[in-house]
């Protein structure tokens, strides 16, 4: 049977996770469409936490002798996925920075024709500032 005191601190350390996750939705920190992963993951980990009974069959299912452990590995899961959803992304961005550089380096060659003058006479542009 799980142990009390760790369904406790395992419910509570879930319930600071969702609060964590809200908090930064919240605050525009984290678009609801990342959030999800995260939000599954409290939801699924809180859940086995308080189901204590449900724990120990899914630790019996697997042939874990401690049933603990499987909150650690249904989490360690949750974060592969997660992981693996950003990595995604990040390779999207990646791509469309690739393609909106080249883009912008056409259009700087063209208006550089336009204006009648070859791209390396040109003096480079102040930076523009950003804002944060």
């Amino acid at each position: 049977m799980t142990p009390l005191r760790i369904s406790i601190l395992a419910a509570v350390a879930c319930v600071i996770l969702l609060l964590i996750v809200f908090e930064l939705i919240r605050r525009g920190r984290l678009r609801e469409k990342y959030a999800i992963l995260w939000l599954a993951t409290g939801v699924v980990l809180l859940t086995l936490a308080l189901w204590r009974d449900g724990l120990d069959t899914i630790a019996g299912w697997a042939g874990v002798s401690y049933p603990p452990a499987i909150l650690f590995a249904v989490g360690a899961l949750f974060v592969l996925a997660v992981l693996l959803h950003y990595s995604t992304v990040i390779s999207k961005l990646a791509d469309q920075n690739t393609r909106l550089a080249q883009k912008v380096a056409i259009l700087e060659e063209r208006l550089a024709q336009v204006n009648g003058r070859p791209l390396e006479d040109r003096r480079p542009e102040k930076p523009v500032a950003r804002r944060e």
